[in-house]
């Protein structure tokens, strides 16, 4: 088997988008960089904004039984389901769901 590279250009644009998008994006990419993802070697983080302004993060989570893993959205929502049942919106929809992607 050949090893192979895969990179990926990506912009950032700043002051296109509302500023509180662009601290979910830093938040995703940040927890990315907590990702258990030893199988894959590919970190996903996610950042979930909900109505009452709180932010949760979440992150893939790879399993032995690879590709039967978490994704960093399940993740995040799952968890915002969990610590937070009486915000509006949970778990049913978020103001905004943001992944960030980074290779390791």
């Amino acid at each position: 088997m050949d090893k192979r590279e895969l990179k990926i250009d990506y912009f950032v644009c700043r002051n296109s988008v509302p500023a509180c998008y662009e601290e979910l994006s830093e938040k995703a990419l940040a927890a990315a960089g907590k990702a258990y993802c030893i199988y894959s070697g590919f970190a996903v983080g996610a950042a979930v904004l909900l109505e009452n302004g709180t932010i949760v993060l979440g992150n893939n989570q790879e399993n032995v039984a690879y590709p039967s893993g978490m994704c960093a959205e399940r993740t995040a929502l799952f968890y915002a389901g969990a610590a937070y049942p009486d915000v509006p919106g949970v778990p049913e929809k978020k103001s905004f769901l943001l992944a960030g992607l980074a290779g390791r």
